[in-house]
């Protein structure tokens, strides 16, 4: 199931920009203290460093990723989501725009 709407949240209003705003997202944050980005990424291919373990929910679009260590790139589609180590990188391929939710932790 997509999610579409997340009800009780504080959201950071300034953008988290990146990559000379090929990546725009708004962190939001929950009364219990958990973290998540809402986003999207324009088409480009970006390399993505972790610091805490992610979960790349895919809302819209698609992208094709590749994990640190692996040589294939997976495809992501809305409904779709994967998860990335802490203190790794990954790639994202992105030919239409991916709207995603980063899940932190």
């Amino acid at each position: 199931m997509t999610t579409t709407q997340i009800p009780g949240i504080t959201v950071t209003t300034t953008a988290n920009v990146y990559f000379d705003g090929k990546c725009v997202s708004h962190s939001i944050a929950f009364p219990d203290g958990t973290k998540k980005s809402v986003g999207v990424i324009l088409p480009s291919t970006l390399t993505f460093n972790t610091g805490a373990p992610e979960i790349m929910e895919c809302v819209a679009g698609g992208c094709e990723y590749k994990l640190a260590g692996s040589d294939a790139w997976v495809k992501s589609s809305a409904g779709e989501q994967f998860s990335v180590p802490g203190d790794a990188k990954f790639e994202i391929r992105v030919t239409e725009a991916y709207h995603y939710i980063c899940h932190f932790g």
